[in-house]
């Protein structure tokens, strides 16, 4: 995006706000990075989020989503009102996840994470409670989606020599072909959420919120390659926080995550190899920053380690969880060898 057009789309949003609340922004900050969608206004009483994105459409659907959700839920952003293609939302606090989780130690992270976790399930449950399984899009329900995403696995083999046993892609594609049941609000990596000023966690950013099986919202999370937290303890977690009302029994439900898991972190492991291909591996504090792709080796070794521990749970995929250890053995060797130069 060029200087002009950032520059006319910040006056888009100044114009659209000080019209929409009356009243004057004295300052203008992009907590994301000046290339995305949402812009932190700075009013003499309060801070607001505005959020320009280059769908429209998108924009009038998260709207819609949590004017929904607003009377069954106080998890998410309030919404502000919408001025043509702006939408203006709560802030709900400058605490976020990605960052406040990495500061933590052991039993604090396992605090938070438990947090989230419940937070999800608590934003599920209020879905239940509108129309918006009626209304909203099913994702992932199309053959080119599904092929993609169980064939990710594929992007392994350069790393790990091959799959080392076979697996049933079609059973794989079957079982990953979910009916859109649940409201999920996707994309729930730890730098979607916050923690306000009353120390409550909630998420936000419903851009590309939908319906699937709804163990999905919980895959990104622990799928999100900069999450501390390791996948033994966040299956305990899990296990801790169910919700019984999410339509699935617990050992179906966690049976099923896991294999979902398992596609997931093929996906972050081939979007981590291609960025740093093209940018070379950034430092932790800039990905957590701005919520980036996790380049750097230390993520990249723990989407493995999450990828193979929860390809081991699920009989389909099993044979998967040795090509994710030899992958992780490539990190490590990027890790140890950065150490040996000196360099993090």
């Amino acid at each position: 995006m060029t200087n002009s057009s950032r520059q006319k789309r910040l006056t888009q949003v100044v114009r659209a706000a000080e019209g929409h609340f009356g009243n004057k922004i004295r300052r203008v900050t992009a907590p994301g990075g000046d290339g995305r969608a949402s812009y932190k206004l700075h009013f003499d009483d309060r801070t607001v989020f505005a959020t320009l994105r280059p769908n429209f459409r998108r924009t009038h659907l998260e709207a819609h989503v949590l004017k929904q959700l607003a009377p069954h839920c106080d998890l998410v952003p309030r919404c502000l009102g919408v001025v043509g293609e702006v939408m203006f939302q709560s802030d709900v606090g400058g605490r976020r996840l990605n960052m406040e989780i990495a500061a933590r130690d052991a039993g604090g992270q396992a605090d938070l994470a438990a947090e989230a976790v419940r937070a999800i399930f608590m934003v599920q449950e209020a879905s239940r409670k509108t129309r918006l399984h009626e209304i909203m899009p099913h994702l992932g329900n199309n053959r080119d989606w599904i092929d993609n995403f169980a064939e990710g696995v594929r992007g392994l083999e350069p790393y790990s020599g091959g799959r080392s046993g076979p697996v049933d892609l079609d059973a794989i594609k079957a079982a990953v072909a979910q009916p859109g049941r649940q409201f999920v609000k996707w994309d729930c990596r730890s730098g979607n959420a916050a923690i306000g000023r009353d120390d409550v966690l909630r998420w936000f950013d419903f851009e590309y919120s939908g319906l699937r099986h709804g163990a999905e919202d919980i895959a990104w999370l622990i799928g999100d390659e900069a999450w501390p937290v390791p996948p033994e303890v966040m299956l305990e977690i899990v296990r801790s926080e169910f919700d019984p009302g999410c339509g699935h029994a617990l050992e179906p439900y966690l049976n099923y995550l896991s294999l979902y898991l398992t596609f997931h972190c093929a996906q972050r492991f081939k979007l981590i190899v291609k960025e740093a291909g093209k940018r070379g591996w950034l430092s932790k504090r800039r990905i957590r920053k701005y919520d980036d792709a996790g380049v750097h080796p230390e993520f990249g070794a723990q989407i493995c380690r999450v990828g193979a521990y929860f390809a081991a749970r699920n009989r389909l995929t099993a044979p998967i969880a040795r090509d994710f250890e030899a992958a992780q053995k490539m990190f490590l060797s990027i890790i140890l060898a950065t150490l040996e130069e000196g360099r993090v």
